[in-house]
């Protein structure tokens, strides 16, 4: 790479200034290629250090946060990126327990009868109007569509290829399907 060892410096320093670089180290040189590859050309266009300073900052957050989604040590939900790797209460806490998570996906909580008996009405109501929907406009294929994406898991792009519609059509009919389902809630 073509950059001056005084921008390189710079890069170093803001990478090593992140918050996600803590407990991340080991992907330093990830992060600094990364980083450098993506401001190549930012750096020969801005002559402020100040503003070249805050595009760097930028480009090296963004620059880690996909190196960490490349190396499956973060993932996105919908507050936000979280990290993947969980600590067990079984180890020794360490200096940085708060970093601890608890898992709750092995503890089972015994649903009572009447939340059973909800369940079982909501599910036979979901399959009736999927059944009702898809009888008054079989041609659009509802019911199979639904058994693909859920009780299939496959995407809205396999399912377009599995039917030879478009993507986009597979999406329209889905949110149909989906609000046709809510107003027979009602």
């Amino acid at each position: 790479m073509d950059l001056a060892q005084d921008k390189l410096d710079l890069i170093e320093k803001i990478i090593k200034n992140d918050r996600k670089f803590t407990d991340n180290e080991d992907l330093y040189d990830d992060f600094f290629n990364e980083t450098c590859k993506r401001s190549l050309g930012i750096i020969k266009v801005i002559s402020s250090d100040a503003a070249l300073e805050a595009y760097l900052k930028k480009i090296a957050t963004t620059a880690i946060l996909n190196v960490l989604k490349d190396s499956g040590r973060l993932r996105r939900t919908k507050s936000g990126y979280t990290p993947t790797n969980e600590i067990s209460i079984d180890e020794p806490l360490s200096e940085n327990f708060n970093k601890i998570e608890v898992s709750y996906k092995n503890f089972n909580v015994a649903e009572t009868p009447e939340e059973i008996v909800i369940k079982k009405d909501n599910f036979r109501q979901i399959k009736n109007s999927i059944l009702e929907i898809n009888a008054s406009e079989p041609e659009k294929k509802y019911l199979q569509i639904y058994k693909l994406r859920y009780d299939n898991g496959m995407t809205q792009k396999e399912i377009s290829k599995e039917l030879g519609l478009s993507q986009s059509e597979i999406s329209k009919r889905l949110f149909i399907l989906m609000n046709k389902i809510k107003q027979s809630f009602r």
